[in-house]
């Protein structure tokens, strides 16, 4: 992974929520390879992985605490000491939102206000946090431009929906230095294959593999930025790490600013395997989005974000990850 930041960080202590998880973890591998003083991950491991933890413990620098963001006490003693905080832990998964409204928003919503307190109180320097490009919502133009956002879609766009006018509230209120990354469709190495909200590409791979069946829900053609997960962890280390001012306290776009079908992603998927395994298409999903495509030019000129790879070079790594995995 290429070096994404020029500051010593050995003198600086980072705490990573849901550093157990996928983009996480990615994260606090980064900021670990390079001397960070201290990484602490504060994770429940609802959506964590023990061996994420395993990848990351063979670093003096790190510590790992086993909390909850619901626990307004867990949240105090992670940022105790804290001089940036990227915070990942949420609850993913449009249709998951819409069966278990109720857990999402006591998750996505009450968990970041406790963060956010937490960082207040602990004196943090820089909060940057995970938004979702599901907050566009029923708003079809594109590319997606930050300051032009619908209605949301599922219960989950809007506790992300939520974390941002809080965030907006806080920064007002009491002066926290904060940003949010609305991600557009992360995908990697680490990201979870498995259980009824997996992501798309590692069941691709999976199904392919393994010849079960791969469904691909509508007619394929609706589109995504596909960005893989060494941009995201970009933005977050130049998000925490910025001196420009005129960075904080707004949401940016965190994509590739190039847009590609689902069918388009399950052919490149069979070539890189070397399979026609064919996909078995089913009904629309309830809460989708029909056309996804990012305009990132506010994360580049304020943050010098530049996407390092693109959708077909991560997605060769991706698959090279899933299929040592399953072989």
């Amino acid at each position: 992974m290429e070096q994404f930041h020029n500051k010593d960080l050995s003198s600086s202590s980072f705490l990573v929520t849901g550093g157990a998880g996928f983009i996480g973890s990615h994260i606090a591998a980064y900021l670990l390879k390079n001397n960070a003083g201290k990484v602490r991950v504060l994770d429940n491991m609802a959506n964590g992985f023990a061996s994420n933890l395993d990848i990351l413990k063979q670093y003096p620098a790190f510590e790992f605490i086993e909390g909850d963001i619901r626990n307004a006490e867990n949240c105090q003693k992670a940022c105790d000491g804290i001089d940036y905080v990227s915070h990942q832990a949420a609850l993913g998964s449009v249709p998951r939102s819409i069966k278990e409204p109720l857990y999402f928003n006591e998750v996505n919503v009450g968990g970041f206000a406790n963060m956010l307190k937490a960082a207040i109180d602990k004196k943090v320097k820089t909060f940057v946090y995970a938004s979702s490009s599901s907050v566009y919502g029923d708003e079809k133009t594109l590319p997606k431009q930050e300051d032009r956002v619908g209605n949301c879609l599922s219960p989950y766009a809007a506790t992300k929906k939520t974390n941002e006018l809080y965030a907006q509230v806080y920064a007002d209120v009491y002066g926290i230095k904060l940003m949010g990354f609305r991600y557009f469709n992360i995908f990697g190495p680490r990201q979870d294959p498995d259980g009824p909200y997996a992501a798309v590409i590692p069941l691709f791979v999976k199904g392919i593999l393994r010849q079960t069946p791969v469904y691909i829900n509508g007619d394929g053609n609706q589109t995504r930025d596909f960005t893989f997960v060494e941009n995201a962890v970009q933005v977050n280390v130049k998000g925490m790490l910025t001196d420009n001012e005129a960075a904080f306290n707004k949401a940016y776009n965190v994509a590739v600013g190039e847009k590609f079908t689902v069918n388009d992603l399950y052919k490149l998927c069979q070539q890189q395997l070397g399979s026609d395994f064919k996909a078995t298409y089913r009904e629309p999903r309830a809460g989708d989005i029909r056309d996804s495509l990012a305009d990132i030019s506010l994360a580049k000129n304020l943050l010098g974000y530049q996407p390092t790879k693109r959708f077909e070079d991560g997605l060769m790594e991706t698959i090279d990850y899933f299929k040592q995995l399953y072989s």
